[in-house]
């Protein structure tokens, strides 16, 4: 236990004098590194004089000693994250700012990919831009027995640099290995077009490959305005908004909707959107989510509780929401 000074005591002036001793052997000694030795030539005192004189300095509050690390943060971050979502796996960044957490959480992700990783390890990978800045941190590395397929199909006719094929073509040269793409659209104009499309042998065979996937790398995609955001934007009017609103909608993720504890909404998309089957996502042994916006808190938070995500990189903002939001 540390004893203060009393404050009616400072005015003394022997008082004064005693601490201002004090103050100096502490100063000597702690900041600048002196010996006591050192420390006692200084001050015209004997060594053990000094040791009593810092023994006394940390009894009365004039040092204080503490042990730690930034990283000390995180890891209990990390540690209580894991045991309260039951998570496999979690990262935290340093950071509470959503511009520096775009560039540190990416970084986390693609190092808990690396570390999962198998030279035989089959991987499936979501779309928009949280999946390009992770697969862009992956390393340069060789495994040629390994693989990349998609889990969902191409938000435009021509791939950008954050749609689906893009992200599995680049994890694939990272990586060292062999890809297949999933040749479809994200949504079709029918669910007529849709089942058939499906039924396509490549497409079948592709979307099967999520039965035995090991790992899946995603984003999360969050309500806003009534909205599900970019991936389908173009499917999304008045009447779309207020489903989503009657049904409790507060993401997605793969290309499927949620509830507010990670259940599968059927929404009039559903019958319509080409991605792996909801049931077969939640049977991948390793799901890796990239998040760190704090818009998208509610909807991760779903993903988690409901089981969706498995290994988690988030920033010391998200991780310290998440904490605080019901198990």
């Amino acid at each position: 236990m540390t004893n203060s000074i009393p404050s009616a005591s400072l005015s003394s002036a022997r008082t004064r004098q005693r601490i201002e001793g004090l103050i100096q052997v502490a100063r000597l000694y702690y900041l600048e590194g002196l010996s006591q030795e050192q420390v006692a030539r200084r001050v015209g005192f004997s060594r053990s004089t000094v040791s009593r004189m810092l023994s006394q300095a940390r009894e009365d509050g004039i040092v204080r000693i503490s042990v730690g690390h930034p990283l000390q943060r995180l890891m209990t971050l990390e540690d209580e994250l894991r045991r309260k979502y039951s998570l496999s796996c979690v990262r935290v960044a340093q950071s509470y700012d959503d511009d520096i957490a775009s560039t540190l959480v990416p970084q986390a992700a693609a190092d808990l990919l690396v570390e999962h990783l198998r030279p035989d390890s089959l991987v499936v990978t979501s779309t928009g831009t949280p999946m390009v800045s992770t697969v862009r941190m992956v390393p340069i590395l060789d495994y040629p027995h390994a693989h990349v397929t998609q889990m969902l199909g191409s938000m435009a006719p021509k791939s950008s640099l954050t749609d689906s094929p893009e992200i599995c073509r680049m994890l694939a040269e990272r990586l060292g290995c062999g890809y297949s793409l999933l040749p479809a659209p994200l949504v079709m104009d029918s669910s007529r077009t849709a089942r058939a499309l499906k039924e396509d042998r490549l497409i079948a065979a592709t979307l099967a490959l999520g039965d035995r996937a090991d790992i899946a790398l995603v984003g999360v995609g969050a309500i806003r305005h009534g909205h599900s955001g970019r991936i389908f934007d173009r499917f999304e009017g008045p009447d779309m908004a207020r489903e989503l609103e009657e049904k409790g909608v507060v993401g997605h993720i793969c290309g499927h909707h949620i509830d507010a504890r990670g259940n599968h909404v059927h929404t009039s998309l559903c019958e319509r959107t080409i991605s792996i089957d909801f049931d077969r996502f939640r049977r991948i042994p390793l799901v890796i989510g990239a998040v760190w916006e704090k818009w998208r808190a509610v909807a991760l938070h779903a993903c988690l509780v409901g089981g969706l995500i498995t290994g988690l990189a988030t920033n010391q903002g998200m991780a310290e929401l998440l904490l605080g939001m019901d198990a």
